[in-house]
């Protein structure tokens, strides 16, 4: 797997690249938004700081988003809920805050790896497509109509939406949802799952998009 780490402390970027060497991870070191823009479509994941000399990291997600669907993993010691809320927004797949284990880092690499690899399985545009009643999800495109109408959804929100319409009324348990969605490894509070749930009811124009299973989890369905 090539990685490509945009770290401007080299003594952090040594770290992290030792660590991902071990594990047989192709790394490229740069401390250039620049050079994340012209390399990044072309790697498997991005580790991206956000305190860079050249171009904030920020802006460096969003343009390589704008380009590219290459994982975008935001590595920074920046732990304002405001910075995660911006960093996710703008397109990063996961945001992780320094210092951490390697094995973490590992795990949320693979992690969004397996799921950029099913969003991107497949050649028929068809088959990409979900449908459940009058919503459809693309997840090629990652837009999501109801109606024809296009719905605005944040990464995450996107990605739970998506999961659930893969199998339209079968019930997910809270559990895969959260690892499928977050990390295979989550530690933060299952509340999170709710709060993505209750946003997406809001924007779809109704909660019956979404049941919920009491004491298992929830479920896509159509409204009627």
């Amino acid at each position: 797997m090539r990685v490509l780490l945009v770290e401007d402390d080299a003594g952090i970027a040594e770290s992290i690249r030792d660590g991902l060497h071990r594990y047989q991870f192709d790394v490229e070191v740069t401390d250039r938004g620049r050079r994340a823009l012209e390399v990044g479509p072309d790697v498997d994941v991005v580790l991206l700081d956000l305190g860079l000399p050249d171009i904030d990291g920020v802006d460096v997600c969003r343009q390589l988003r704008a380009v590219s669907d290459v994982p975008i993993i935001v590595v920074t010691a920046r732990d304002d809920e405001l910075d995660r809320v911006v960093g996710l927004e703008v397109g990063a797949d996961d945001y992780v805050v320094k210092p951490f284990g390697i094995r973490e880092l590992i795990a949320r690499i693979r992690a969004v790896s397996r799921r950029s690899a099913r969003a991107a399985s497949g050649t028929d545009d068809d088959r990409q497509l979900m449908h459940v009643g009058e919503l459809t999800v693309d997840p090629r495109s990652r837009r999501v109509t109801v109606s024809s109408r296009e719905i605005e959804l944040t990464p995450k929100e996107f990605d739970l939406l998506a999961v659930l319409a893969a199998e339209p009324g079968t019930v997910l348990r809270r559990e895969h949802l959260l690892e499928q969605v977050w990390d295979m490894n989550w530690f933060g509070s299952t509340k999170t799952l709710d709060v993505h749930v209750a946003s997406l009811r809001k924007k779809l124009g109704d909660p019956g998009w979404i049941e919920t299973v009491r004491g298992v989890g929830f479920r896509a369905v159509p409204v009627v």
